[in-house]
């Protein structure tokens, strides 16, 4: 009796931390057109549910398609309390299409990647704001793939490849925090490395920012590597980041980001953008100042 019990509790927990998460939810869809007006409606769904729209984006290049991007005041405090790449979960994003369609970021899953061990003590408000997305934008299924929970918490792609603790996303280093946002604001509203920003949300009593940055290279942008992986569907992935910790500037690194991003892709999609984490990364480090001598000279570390 005692065996079996013990049997099943084993089978129990592995079950839980087998349970497949899929990255984006489907909303409720709204009534089709233009995609600006799309993503105006949803951008109406999100203020009535007690979020604040931070930006929107519509890539270059993929035409239909486009991303709202909301913050949450209780999720904030709680990405504040846990510091360091933690940052990354602060924007809420919401990807839509000119027929109505709506997708949102899953919090059970982007969370349990960016809080990590610390995502126990946070589930409550993870599910919190999850709900708060449900009643502003529906319940549907899960959409772009998936991951088990217990992969979630220290993910990375395969064996060998970067975390999303890697010491690669290091991009720059100033003197302070301030100097550091001055940097990354001034650059992307430069248009440096062919950017523009999307959002920004910056904590400045706890040292911590992340920007969206749309990347509008013509042969590289966001709107043309999306298509050649056939990942148009899942646009809530966009836009990629960079962010800031005390003085230091970093940037999740493309072979973790995408990948997380994107779970259903398989290697030969990937092999496709085999160029993009290099390119991302000298985009990247544009942004936060790096020479670009200096950014390939780390990528070949």
């Amino acid at each position: 009796m005692i065996v079996r019990w013990m049997a099943a509790w084993v089978l129990c927990v592995y079950s839980l931390g087998a349970w497949a998460i899929a990255p984006y939810l489907q909303g409720d869809p709204v009534a089709g057109g233009s995609v600006q007006a799309v993503a105006g409606a949803v951008e109406a769904k999100l203020k009535g549910g007690g979020f604040k729209v931070i930006g929107k984006y519509f890539p270059r290049n993929l035409a239909g398609y486009g991303v709202v991007v909301a913050s949450d005041d209780e999720m904030l405090d709680q990405v504040a309390a846990a510091g360091g790449h933690a940052i990354l979960g602060a924007a809420i994003r919401v990807g839509v299409k000119a027929d109505g369609s709506v997708s949102y970021t899953n919090p059970d899953y982007w969370y349990r990647a960016f809080f990590r061990k610390g995502f126990d003590k946070r589930e409550a408000a993870v599910k919190s704001l999850q709900s708060k997305l449900e009643n502003a934008l529906g319940a549907g299924k899960g959409m772009g793939g998936d991951e088990t929970a217990a992969s979630l918490a220290n993910y990375r792609y395969m064996i060998g490849m970067e975390r999303i603790d890697s010491p690669k996303n290091k991009l720059n280093e100033f003197g302070s925090f301030a100097e550091a946002l001055k940097t990354v604001r001034d650059n992307l509203a430069k248009g440096v490395g062919k950017t523009s920003k999307v959002y920004e949300i910056v904590l400045p009593e706890h040292k911590l920012a992340v920007f969206g940055v749309a990347m509008n290279d013509p042969e590289n942008g966001d709107g043309e590597w999306i298509r050649k992986i056939d990942q148009q569907n899942s646009i809530a992935g966009l836009p990629y980041e960079i962010y800031i910790v005390n003085n230091t500037v970093e940037s999740p690194h493309g072979r973790f980001r995408i990948a997380l991003a994107f779970p259903d892709v398989g290697m030969g999609q990937f092999m496709r953008i085999s160029s993009l984490p290099n390119t991302i990364l000298e985009t990247m480090s544009a942004v936060a100042g790096v020479d670009k001598k200096e950014a390939q000279s780390a990528w070949q570390q």
